[in-house]
């Protein structure tokens, strides 16, 4: 196999007669292209072989279940990528259209070591990637990814004998009911369930109903082409209408889905929209109370209430921050034998025995419904009034170029650790711990912290900060930071602020 081209005009020979994949698609933890402008057809079967390649390599054994998602050019892209899985002697379980959860599943249910799914997640259409992992139920994090990248880009993949495709039906039945098993409501609970007319509109409503949820459908009917806005509940476009839909209908709760299902976003009954932390901190009370002295997973972008909530102290919880990304998130479930992990971007890792340690949006609407049947007397908006107040940021990305971003992130920690060593402050607190598993979050004495880290997937830094004061303290703790932040020249603007 010849190199791929990093880059071809469309519509010339090359285009057509060559793989061509720019090399920036391969990210810390997911790959990710616009299509086709960035990776051609040839360039997805390279991609293909170039992962039955690193199989081999690894001693994986060489079966795989392959999905993709409700787009319209998502079949072909599988198509393509099997194709080069096949050339790599690898045998292939198609399950057809999915979540990215129901293939983490069908590792599970087919014994299938290894898993690619074909989806943008909630990227908007003109995107195209690839969620893969091997041990279940981990993804391909920086090693794997980086390892992956150079076997394809090299041209080192390699044609062995051996591979096949099966078609598998039935995946999808076995998913839903394994998400429904035998429980049903024993209270009335009135749901919006929102999709946004991606995938997850062909699992989420039947869930909800054979659970005995009373579903109040928001764009619910599959459409690839997203008519009203694309599906991701971390949007405050998407938030707004299952906020509006809520108060029209008079549910109890809305539950929103994101394009490939693997994320769960919130509104209570009051209209509220819950930051997925915040959700999790309140899971976590209730799954903190059912087994106690449970380790919880936070990304670095969470709230601190998971290490200071006085209910999850009573109960014994251990907190654990995290990396903020799907895939580290799992791992570190994985390794450390938590109970869940709760990521701000509405990932949750519900492992053993509630779920199996794979991120599932589906399997985190079910889990709220139960939660709400053990509290019969309360609405969502009561569980979300006890916990202790605090001040949160947006998620706020000030601009900061690729090729740039990581040197200047290495500067900003080693000055945030000089900081506190010297006796610095933030907002006039003394700074207790600096984090720098992910960036640095800097934790102040009250609990209050502020976090910098660079994103995985755009030119921007991450900056978001709490406090449990008061919004007053809030915008210090950002003040401070961000003048630290300004000491870096090639950082820009911000597309938001408090």
């Amino acid at each position: 196999m010849t190199r791929p081209l990093p880059e071809v005009t469309q519509n010339v020979w090359d285009f057509l007669n060559r793989a061509m994949i720019t090399p920036t698609g391969f990210r810390e933890y997911d790959a990710r292209w616009r299509f086709p402008e960035e990776i051609n057809l040839a360039g997805i079967t390279a991609l293909g072989l170039g992962l039955g390649t690193q199989m081999h390599a690894r001693g994986i054994p060489p079966l795989i279940a392959v999905g993709n998602d409700y787009r319209d050019y998502s079949q072909s892209v599988k198509d393509a990528l099997i194709l080069g899985l096949v050339q790599a002697g690898i045998q292939v379980r198609d399950i057809g259209t999915a979540l990215s959860p129901m293939a983490y599943f069908a590792q599970f249910h087919l014994d299938a070591p290894a898993v690619a799914m074909v989806t943008a997640s909630h990227n908007p259409n003109g995107w195209t990637g690839v969620k893969m992992g091997f041990e279940r139920p981990l993804t391909h994090g920086p090693e794997e990814m980086a390892e992956l990248r150079d076997i394809v880009l090299e041209g080192r993949g390699q044609p062995r004998d051996g591979g096949g495709w099966t078609r598998v039906e039935g995946v999808r039945e076995a998913y839903i009911d394994d998400l429904v098993g035998d429980f049903r409501m024993t209270r009335p609970l009135r749901v919006v369930c929102a999709t946004g007319n991606g995938t997850a509109s062909a699992f989420a409503p039947e869930v909800l109903e054979r659970i005995g949820v009373e579903v109040v459908p928001l764009h619910t009917r599959l459409d690839y082409t997203f008519p009203n806005y694309n599906p991701n509940p971390e949007a405050m476009e998407m938030l707004h209408d299952m906020a509006r839909a809520l108060r029209e209908s008079g549910a109890d709760l809305a539950l929103g889905f994101d394009g490939d299902g693997d994320r769960c976003g919130v509104v209570d009954d009051e209209g509220e929209e819950i930051f997925a932390d915040k959700v999790g901190v309140i899971m976590a009370r209730d799954l903190a109370r059912l087994h106690p002295g449970a380790t919880f997973v936070a990304d670095v972008k969470s709230t601190g209430l998971f290490a200071t909530d006085p209910e999850l102290q009573k109960h014994g919880a251990k907190a654990d921050y995290w990396k903020t990304g799907h895939s580290h998130m799992k791992r570190r479930v994985h390794a450390l034998g938590a109970l869940a992990g709760f990521e701000k971007s509405g990932h949750y890792f519900l492992a053993e025995p509630i779920g199996r340690g794979y991120d599932c949006g589906l399997r985190v609407a079910v889990e709220l419904c139960k939660l709400m049947d053990r509290h019969p007397e309360s609405r969502m908006s009561d569980l979300r009034k006890a916990l202790p107040q605090t001040f949160s940021s947006p998620t706020m990305s000030p601009w900061c170029a690729d090729a740039e971003k990581y040197q200047v992130l290495d500067r900003l920690v080693e000055k945030l650790v000089a900081l506190k060593a010297q006796g610095g402050r933030l907002a006039g607190r003394e700074i207790s711990e600096v984090v720098t598993v992910n960036g640095a979050r800097v934790m102040l004495d009250n609990g209050g912290w502020g976090l910098v880290r660079a994103s995985s997937n755009t030119p921007n830094l991450v900056v978001v900060c709490e406090s449990p004061e008061s919004a007053a303290e809030l915008r210090a703790i950002f003040a401070d930071l961000d003048a630290v932040i300004r000491t870096e020249p090639s950082v820009g603007a911000y597309d938001q602020t408090i």
